[in-house]
């Protein structure tokens, strides 16, 4: 049973049993005449038919990652991209399909990707389980329940009192977030948190929480992990950055899908996070504190930072650099990413806002500039108002990178916005998933 009393659904013995046969690729051969010929091939047999249903599970997980990435959208397309036979591909869909995790539709119309018969469609299963996903800032928090796919299939109203005790604050968004698992009655599992902090590793510690008034080296991992089994929730429950959750979400759904070598840069509610994924993984360093480019001088005359230095790309070009830039008191009303976006979206034609705007896309490109200097991507992708900025003079900003740059003047780099909404929350249900995405039978079994 998992936290909201669900019964788990796990497959019956005649489809694992499948992937036993299918993974031969061909039928069983016939028995032999010989009673003695056939007691030995009968051991034999038994044996190949182990090592052949571990080698069918074996391909559960990278078959889920394919259709969870959008990468399989027909068993034919699984087939080429598993490098295996159609029979094993079907009976390992077959076996996700029985775990309740993707639908397999034989109907024809289906893009088959070969000649003949229209492939069977792969999906994710609208219907299966889903992560408990939150998001902590400094205007705020949120949960949602996020399903395979990156697909948000409820959402709790956002909150918008962060007190400055991490129990009270991750107590709240865990309670929201059984609210919704109670509403909708969805198989969680597991959780998953994005925080705007750097998270310490192997503590899962937020190191120095600059725009919230945690204290520094506040244990969030743990105390998530407590609420999380307070709530009678279960799975695992883990915590990460929030820039390097939403590079993750986006290099799995959205913008950077396919980069080898993706740079995401994004302001939050405050402050200005980086994030690397290299071949698919996210680089974190030996601690977890990789890509804190917040703390790149871009203005050594600029304002001071709370990290005890001036000029950093932190306070040079997030929301309110740019409000105070404009000459505009930010409100309470709404939060300073939402006032920052609207003002740049309704009053750009405006001298001063477009002047501020120029001025954080300086600060941003040189920035962007010293990153491709040193990590040569493939690809860089912006979000929070960064993406604005890049909406609203895309040509400057790209000029500014290549100008700066040896490898943005020698053939330069794809700069594009971030195209997930609610990116880090997506990110955060992607660590939730993993373990499912490893070991889709092993995850779920243990779950039962």
């Amino acid at each position: 049973m998992n936290g909201n009393g669900a019964p788990p659904r796990v497959g019956d013995v005649t489809t694992v049993s499948a992937l036993s046969a299918a993974s031969a690729g061909s039928a069983a051969p016939a028995p032999s005449a010989a009673s003695s010929a056939a007691s030995a091939s009968s051991a034999s047999s038994s044996a190949s038919s182990r090592t052949k249903l571990e080698r069918g599970r074996g391909a559960l997980g990278p078959a889920l990652e394919l259709v969870h990435t959008g990468r399989a959208p027909t068993r034919a397309v699984l087939t080429a991209e598993l490098g295996v036979t159609r029979a094993t591909a079907g009976a390992v869909a077959a076996e996700l399909e029985a775990l309740g995790l993707i639908r397999v539709d034989s109907r024809p119309g289906g893009a088959g990707g070969t000649q003949g018969r229209p492939s069977h469609r792969l999906s994710i299963d609208e219907n299966g389980p889903v992560a408990l996903a939150a998001q902590v800032h400094p205007d705020g928090f949120r949960a949602a329940l996020v399903g395979l796919g990156g697909r948000i299939v409820a959402t709790a109203p956002g909150k918008v009192t962060v007190s400055a005790d991490p129990a009270q604050v991750l107590g709240a968004v865990v309670e929201a977030g059984a609210a919704l698992l109670a509403d909708t009655g969805r198989r969680c599992i597991g959780a998953g948190l994005a925080v705007p902090s750097a998270v310490a590793e192997p503590d899962g510690t937020a190191l120095n929480p600059l725009h919230l008034a945690w204290p520094a080296g506040s244990p969030v991992r743990a105390v998530f992990a407590e609420c999380v089994k307070a709530a009678g929730i279960d799975g695992p429950a883990l915590t990460g950055n929030d820039v390097n959750l939403a590079a993750l979400a986006e290099h799995r759904h959205g913008a950077g899908r396919s980069a080898q070598h993706l740079l995401c840069v994004a302001t939050g509610h405050r402050g200005v996070g980086g994030a690397l994924v290299l071949d698919g993984r996210l680089h974190s360093g030996s601690s977890g504190l990789a890509l804190e480019v917040g703390h790149l001088t871009v203005n050594p005359e600029g304002r001071p930072c709370h990290c005890g230095g001036r000029g950093c790309l932190d306070v040079e070009a997030d929301p309110l650099a740019f409000l105070t830039a404009a000459g505009r008191t930010p409100g309470p009303e709404v939060s300073l990413l939402q006032q920052a976006r609207d003002l740049l979206r309704e009053e750009y034609a405006e001298p001063a806002v477009r002047a501020a705007a120029e001025e954080l896309i300086d600060r941003l490109g040189l920035g962007l500039a010293g990153l491709v200097n040193i990590l040569n991507p493939d690809r860089i992708i912006l979000g929070g108002l960064h993406r604005e900025l890049l909406h609203a003079d895309p040509e400057r900003l790209r000029a500014v990178v290549a100008d700066r740059s040896l490898w943005g003047r020698s053939g330069g780099v794809p700069i594009l916005p971030c195209t997930l909404d609610h990116n880090s929350l997506v990110g955060a249900a992607e660590l939730a998933w993993q373990p499912v995405l490893d070991d889709p039978l092993g995850a779920l079994g243990a779950a039962a």
